[in-house]
């Protein structure tokens, strides 16, 4: 039997506020290099390409943001780049989503893919997606979970069956329910289990299985988005101007996945994911000289110093007797902080747009 066809949302609208003072809101995580000469939102497109072309992918990014995503995919139609008027979170984004794939082309699949993510090892993600897609058009709601590789407390994780292994051959298993970030006790305990897997955030569906749950779990939000005009309609942009920020601010997560029964996983092994989600990230992708220090530039010394991160172009920059910092230069700010408290730069950017410095924001 004949699969329909496969549709891919890929989520831009975060500002990666930790990776601060280099991702900013016009500028933001997904659009930076990190390890590559593509940027993140360039890598998801290009990894994707073989399972869904770039003429049935749909972006939801910012205002801020659109310009930029344009410029760098080419391959994309413009008009299938869209602009949220305001953040909402997940639920309607993907919601909004689902109401024009569903419109288009009813019956459709559709997979969720976050723009910030680094997955060194794309071929063996690929092979996930066939068993995923398969399980969507059988009506269920889909999820990937990756393999631990440490007791992460910066990531949700999904609770599969005891016993459940990642196989070469991936096959839907299952989910039992979805866990909450973990304290670092918490944490040790689910890797040690064997069967939590962090969940990497996308997600694959029939488009009318998503309007369907918004429908029974977000119906404000569904009524808002299925009274929008046609995506192609010259009243589009204006409606959804004034629809979009009624709708209620909340994950998929809270919205849907923790209240639907149809859910299913396919359990991953190393595919070399990694969700960038701080400074620390980045370090921990980098290549490390004899001491741990990781740098992406040429001019970087070190003297008795280990287990740092320095990203300065342009100048040298000389550490000596220090363990452990992120060192990060832009032309209007540096950041120096422990590595330990990555998490926290974001802390920095609250502080700025409290204090009003929007020129640094």
């Amino acid at each position: 039997m004949k699969q329909p066809p496969r549709y891919g949302l890929i989520l831009a609208g975060g500002r990666g506020t930790r990776f601060w003072p280099r991702s900013r809101a016009a500028y933001a995580k997904q659009v930076l290099r990190f390890l590559s000469e593509r940027s993140l939102i360039q890598e998801t497109v290009d990894r994707l390409k073989p399972v869904i072309p770039p003429q049935r992918l749909w972006i939801i990014t910012s205002e801020v943001l659109r310009k930029e995503i344009v410029r760098q995919l080419p391959e994309v139609p413009a008009g299938q780049i869209l602009a949220e008027p305001a953040p909402r979170n997940t639920a309607p984004c993907i919601g909004l989503a689902a109401r024009i794939i569903e419109t288009i082309d009813p019956g459709a699949l559709f997979g969720v893919f976050p723009a910030d993510q680094v997955i060194s090892q794309p071929a063996a993600y690929r092979k996930l997606l066939p068993a995923a897609f398969a399980e969507a058009a059988k009506g269920n709601i889909a999820v990937i979970g990756i393999k631990p590789r440490w007791a992460e407390t910066g990531y949700g994780y999904i609770e599969f069956p005891k016993g459940t292994e990642a196989g070469e051959a991936p096959e839907a298993v299952p989910v039992r329910r979805f866990r909450e970030k973990p304290d670092a006790a918490l944490a040790r305990r689910f890797v040690k289990a064997g069967h939590f897997y962090w969940n990497a955030g996308m997600f694959f569906w029939k488009a009318s299985v998503v309007m369907e749950a918004m429908r029974k779990f977000q119906p404000a939000t569904a009524a808002l988005l299925e009274a929008l005009p046609p995506v192609g309609s010259k009243r589009f942009a204006e409606a959804l101007r004034k629809t979009f920020p009624l709708c209620q601010s909340i994950s998929i997560d809270y919205a849907v996945l923790e209240h639907a029964r149809n859910i299913t996983g396919i359990p991953a092994g190393d595919i070399g994911w990694n969700d960038v989600g701080s400074w620390d990230a980045a370090y921990k992708l980098l290549p490390k000289d004899a001491d741990g220090n990781a740098t992406r530039e040429t001019g970087a010394m070190f003297e008795a110093s280990a287990g740092n991160y320095v990203e300065a172009q342009g100048k040298l920059v000389a550490l000596l007797g220090v363990r452990d910092l992120i060192v990060v230069d832009t032309p209007d700010a540096l950041l120096i902080a422990s590595r330990d408290r990555a998490q926290e730069v974001s802390n920095l950017v609250k502080r700025l747009e409290r204090e009003g410095r929007n020129e640094l924001l």
